[in-house]
């Protein structure tokens, strides 16, 4: 299931947020409506944002009007400043700029530059499929024939550009390898990432999967109902993983009942250079949890705290998953580089 990709000069990606209820392509033109739809999660996952960012420099390119090498620079390098300010915690959008950026400095003239860019965006897209099917293939291996994982958020085909990390793994194992492996998804508050995409995505694929309240997550591990817990991670540091809000609490439950807590992530999601204290949390609006769509859950005028992301420590992690193999904390550079 492709879910960003180029067309005719425009970006082409399914619009997260009309799921379940609609599946719908949304057509981007501009930079500014590639930001809108960043930070509205239209498009979200953190290898999907790493494609987003690379196709938005490719837009930012082949729309520029400059006339030297110089100027196209300029332009480009004001189009990734406005991308990286869409989620300060993704790491793959940062890498995918960075690389964009450093592949178009090396073209001659406007025009290679242009061509440049659309061909590099293309190669880390389709360089994310594969590199899930590996971490796929990979991760299968730790999946027993009758586990019960849970996981939580979405990080499945729709937070890359096809097949998934997490989900991608649970995938192999039913498809390729013929496990029965069943799934529990947290709903994953407040925007509901889990029921709203990674049952609707699990259910399509015919895998089965059962949805809980995130606060029923350690109930079900005292009670022997789940085996494994396999999460996804928007940046990995040298001393912890970040992921979607609520995940830190599933590994401290996940700890205190032996069971194993999995991390699915491709290489470039990690960020050696700094420690949990260095990453800036994005904090998103309170509307998020005063309302559920047009329903108010909550008084107007409410304080509210609505971190998108909470830092896991390497102690509460068993394994990561990654295209070059199966890492086991604590993690060296020359395991990640």
């Amino acid at each position: 299931m492709r879910t960003i990709w180029w067309e005719d000069g425009h970006i082409a990606l399914i619009d997260q947020t009309l799921l379940p209820e609609k599946l719908e392509i949304k057509r981007i033109s501009t930079l500014p409506e590639l930001c809108e739809a960043i930070r509205m999660l239209r498009v979200r996952g953190a290898p999907a944002l790493g494609a987003a960012g690379a196709y938005g420099i490719a837009l930012a390119c082949t729309s520029s009007r400059a006339k030297s090498t110089e100027e196209m620079l300029d332009d480009v390098q004001g189009a990734a400043q406005q991308l990286k300010r869409t989620r300060p915690t993704a790491k793959n959008l940062f890498w995918a700029i960075d690389r964009m950026l450093e592949k178009i400095s090396r073209a001659s003239n406007v025009e290679d530059m242009r061509t440049a860019a659309v061909c590099e965006a293309e190669a880390i897209a389709e360089e994310d499929v594969e590199i899930n099917r590996r971490i796929g293939r990979n991760g299968a291996e730790l999946l027993e024939d009758g586990d019960v994982v849970l996981t939580h958020c979405n990080a499945g085909a729709l937070a890359c550009v096809d097949w998934g990390t997490a989900l991608g793994i649970i995938r192999w194992a039913v498809r390729e390898q013929g496990k029965a492996v069943q799934v529990v998804a947290c709903e994953t508050r407040p925007l509901h990432q889990g029921s709203r995409l990674t049952t609707w995505e699990l259910m399509r694929d015919g895998i089965e999967v059962m949805l809980i309240c995130d606060s029923a997550a350690c109930s079900l591990m005292r009670s022997g109902r789940i085996t494994k817990v396999l999460v996804g991670a928007d940046r990995i540091t040298k001393d912890a993983v970040f992921n979607k809000i609520g995940t830190y609490m599933h590994s401290v439950c996940a700890k205190a009942h032996n069971i194993p807590f999995y991390v699915a992530a491709p290489l470039s999601t990690f960020d050696w250079e700094s420690g949990e204290q260095d990453i800036e949390v994005e904090l998103r609006g309170a509307e998020e949890i005063i309302y559920c769509g047009k329903k108010m859950l909550a008084p107007q005028g409410a304080k509210v705290y609505n971190p998108a992301f909470d830092a896991t420590p390497m102690e509460n992690v068993s394994a990561i998953i990654t295209e070059r193999g199966v890492l086991h904390p604590p993690l060296r550079m020359e395991d990640v580089v």
